[in-house]
C-alpha cells in the first residue's frame, strides 16, 4: 500500500489510500493466498484483444506477443486490493482491467509480500507493481528511506490516485488518540516496508527531541496483523492508507471494530511501478490511464468503491516527492 513516507513505503509501498479489511478474521485469511495466475488466455485470442485495442501498438513487442502484463502485488489491503472467491478484487484490479482494455492485454495479479515488491520487479518476476504502492522520490531513485543509503536501481511510478495515511484506533478511542502527539510513549502496530512506517518512524524521533518517550512499533508482515493487534488492544494504533482506514472503520465487527481519528497525514499519489528500463511500457500505462480518465471509465470505478476522493486528472510519471 513505502520504507518511510506515506501509505506503503518501502526501501525497495507505499500504500495510502485504499479500505481496509473485510474481517480481520476474514482477511488475514486473505493473506495466506499464493500467486494467482490467469491459464485462460491463449495467443489467438490475445492477439484479436491487441488488434483492436486503441493502444496496443504503444506496449513493447514482447508484452503485446504475450498478452498479458504480470503485476506484482500485496492483495491483502482491501478495497484496494484483496481476494474474493479466488480473484483479485478492487480498485487496483478494476483499475486494470479497465487499462487492459487500452491496451488489448489481461492484467495478472500475482501476489506477494508489499516490501518485496520492488525486489521481485527488479528480478523480472513480474512486469509491474500495482499495490496502492506510494510514487516517492526515495523509490524513484533507489535509496532506502531510513539509512539515506542507495540500495538499488530505482523505479519508475505512473500516478494513477492520490491518498494520505490515517491514523485508526479501537472504536470509542479509549485511549484518546487525537494526533500523532498523542502516539508518543504508546505502542502502534502496522505494515512494515511502508510509508505509514517512515511518519511512525519520524514521529518517535519528535517525541524523543520534545522530551517524551518513544513510540514502540510492532510491525507485521500484513496489515490484518496489525490490525488484529489492534483489535485485542496490544496496541493503541494502526497507520494505513486513508481509503483503507476507511473501510477497516467501516467493515470490521460491522463497524463495531475501529474508528479514523485526526486528519490525513501527507497525502501523496499512488503509482504503478514500472522498471526505470522499460520506459516504453511506462508511457503506454501513461497513455492508458489518461484514456481511462477521458472516457470516464476511472471515475466510475472510483464511484463503485466509493474512493472519488483520491481522484486525479492525468497520470503523471514520477509525480511524487
Amino acid at each position: 500500500m513505502t520504507a518511510s513516507t506515506t501509505r506503503r513505503t518501502t526501501v525497495a509501498r507505499s500504500r495510502t489510500a485504499a479500505f481496509g479489511a473485510i474481517a480481520v478474521a476474514g482477511t488475514l485469511l486473505l493473506t495466506g493466498c499464493g500467486d494467482h495466475t490467469d491459464k485462460g488466455s491463449d495467443g489467438g485470442s490475445s492477439s484479436s484483444a491487441a488488434s483492436s485495442a486503441p493502444l496496443a501498438a504503444k506496449l513493447p513487442a514482447d508484452i503485446r506477443k504475450a498478452g498479458v502484463i504480470k503485476v506484482g502485488s500485496d492483495i491483502a489491503y482491501p478495497p484496494v486490493e484483496y481476494m474474493e472467491n479466488g480473484k483479485a478484487v478492487g480498485v487496483d484490479p478494476d483499475i486494470a482491467e479497465a487499462l487492459g482494455k487500452q491496451l488489448g492485454v489481461k492484467f495478472d495479479f500475482q501476489n506477494g509480500k508489499f516490501d518485496q515488491l520492488i525486489v521481485g520487479l527488479q528480478a523480472n518476476r513480474f512486469n509491474v507493481i500495482m499495490s496502492a504502492m506510494n510514487d516517492t522520490k526515495d523509490r524513484q531513485n533507489g535509496i532506502d528511506s531510513d539509512t539515506g543509503k542507495k540500495v538499488g536501481n530505482g523505479v519508475d511510478f505512473v500516478d494513477y490516485f492520490t491518498a494520505g495515511t490515517s491514523i485508526l484506533v479501537q472504536k470509542g478511542n479509549p485511549k484518546g488518540i487525537k494526533s500523532l502527539d498523542d502516539l508518543c510513549g504508546k505502542v502502534v502496530a502496522l505494515q512494515k516496508g511502508t510509508t505509514s512506517e517512515g511518519i511512525a518512524k519520524a514521529q518517535s524521533t519528535k517525541c524523543t527531541k520534545d522530551g517524551k518517550k518513544a513510540i514502540t512499533l510492532q510491525t507485521f508482515d500484513t496489515d490484518p496483523e496489525a490490525l488484529l493487534r489492534l483489535k485485542q488492544g496490544a496496541s493503541v494504533a494502526d497507520l494505513n492508507d486513508f481509503p483503507v482506514a476507511a473501510y477497516n472503520a467501516k467493515t470490521s465487527g460491522s463497524g463495531k471494530d475501529f474508528e479514523v481519528v485526526g486528519d490525513q497525514i501527507e497525502a501523496g499519489p499512488y503509482g504503478i511501478a514500472v522498471s526505470k528500463e522499460n520506459t516504453q511500457l511506462r508511457d503506454a500505462l501513461q497513455a492508458a490511464v489518461d484514456a481511462i480518465i477521458k472516457n470516464g471509465d476511472y471515475q466510475k470505478i472510483l464511484a463503485k468503491w466509493n474512493v472519488t476522493q483520491g481522484a486525479v486528472t492525468e497520470g503523471k510519471v514520477n509525480g511524487g516527492s
